[in-house]
């Protein structure tokens, strides 16, 4: 599962805000939330964080924040707030043309 955020500030700062809302239960984290709710250990910054795009606050990352988060909820993977996540025909387009997406061949039916 992913969870998908923005963060104008530093890697080191967001992770260690999840990790103080993880270990005291704060629930201001939704992915310290998921960990606590599903008892899993939270891992090494570098294990369990990754950048996506950079780029100046604003509405480009606003943008592309909603495209990552449409795009995993779309394939089931994501933890952010679901309800929010309306049908997008942009974003339907951007998916359906990224050459970095993973094209697996159609299976023979099996006889």
């Amino acid at each position: 599962m992913k969870y998908t955020g923005q963060t104008g500030r530093p890697f080191k700062v967001r992770y260690q805000e999840h990790l103080r809302d993880f270990k005291y239960n704060n629930n201001k984290s939704k992915f310290a939330q998921h960990l606590i709710d599903n008892k899993h250990a939270i891992g090494r910054m570098e294990d369990i964080m990754e950048i996506v795009h950079v780029t100046k606050k604003g509405k480009m990352m606003d943008t592309l924040e909603g495209l990552h988060i449409y795009k995993e909820t779309k394939a089931g993977n994501q933890i952010n707030d679901r309800l929010t996540v309306k049908e997008n025909e942009i974003f339907e387009t951007v998916i359906h043309q990224d050459p970095y997406r993973r094209h697996t061949a159609p299976q023979p039916p099996i006889s």
